[in-house]
């Protein structure tokens, strides 16, 4: 339970001095928001429907979650898109006139990063506790009372998995989160510059072939590789999606 809280203080935390760093560097807060706002909306939302229509839905759906490889391209390209283009449209239209301050890019990448966190694992590992401390408790029926069917079943794993896994895992979650937000802010300096600078275009279909081949390539790794082996090969990739970025920034910025 206190490596969870852990875990979730940092994902809170994160954003916020992030939000404060950039701001003092510089930056705008409008785009944090914006960032925010664009992952709720992209990922969260329309992402999501399209997951509920071709995996629920669809019947290519069953053979598409009944294969590694094919799930691995479809929720690669997924995230890639949505994403991506969610990015492209928000410094396209509501940030169009912060493209003046370069800095923005990083701004936000910062929130687009920042809230998946704090939604994603923050909420998800505060919910985990108050159920931890009510299994510790013998409370447990409290949650189940009501429970029937589908719903019942889904509460039973949530135990068990929190029963059965071993503590020091969920700090994997702080340094899962802290790769995503770096990745987060290193695409949206791609996108940024290639709506802001002529002729660098071709940033934008890169951002959404990286984002996919990064998400792909986890979701395969995940399948044969423990969790911690998981974990180091991310950070060798963002590593290297540090170094493109960089890169780029060096080249285009005008700071």
């Amino acid at each position: 339970m206190a490596l969870m809280a852990l875990a979730a203080l940092f994902c809170f935390a994160m954003p916020v001095l992030l939000l404060i760093y950039y701001r003092k560097k510089g930056a705008d807060i409008l785009p944090f928001f914006v960032g925010c706002a664009v992952f709720v909306i992209f990922a969260l939302i329309l992402e999501s429907l399209m997951h509920q229509l071709v995996l629920k839905a669809l019947p290519v759906g069953q053979t598409i979650l009944g294969n590694t490889l094919l799930y691995a391209l479809y929720g690669g390209l997924a995230a890639g898109v949505f994403e991506e283009t969610g990015r492209f449209l928000a410094f396209k239209t509501v940030l169009k006139k912060k493209l003046g301050n370069d800095r923005n890019a990083l701004m936000y990448g910062a929130g687009h990063g920042g809230i998946e966190a704090i939604l994603i694992v923050g909420l998800t590992y505060i919910g985990n506790i108050v159920i931890s401390v009510l299994i510790n408790a013998g409370q447990a029926d409290l949650l189940t009372a009501t429970a029937t069917g589908e719903a019942a079943e889904q509460l039973k794993a949530v135990f068990d998995s929190l029963i059965a896994t071993a503590p020091w895992t969920y700090l994997l979650a702080i340094v899962e989160r802290a790769v995503a937000i770096t990745t987060h802010i290193c695409l949206s300096v791609l996108v940024f510059f290639a709506v802001k600078k002529p002729g660098k275009g071709w940033l934008f279909p890169l951002a959404i072939l990286l984002h996919a081949a990064l998400d792909g390539i986890l979701v395969i790794l995940a399948a044969h590789l423990p969790a911690a082996a998981v974990e180091g090969c991310l950070v060798v990739m963002a590593l290297g999606l540090v170094l493109l970025s960089r890169a780029v920034w060096k080249k285009n910025a005008e700071i």
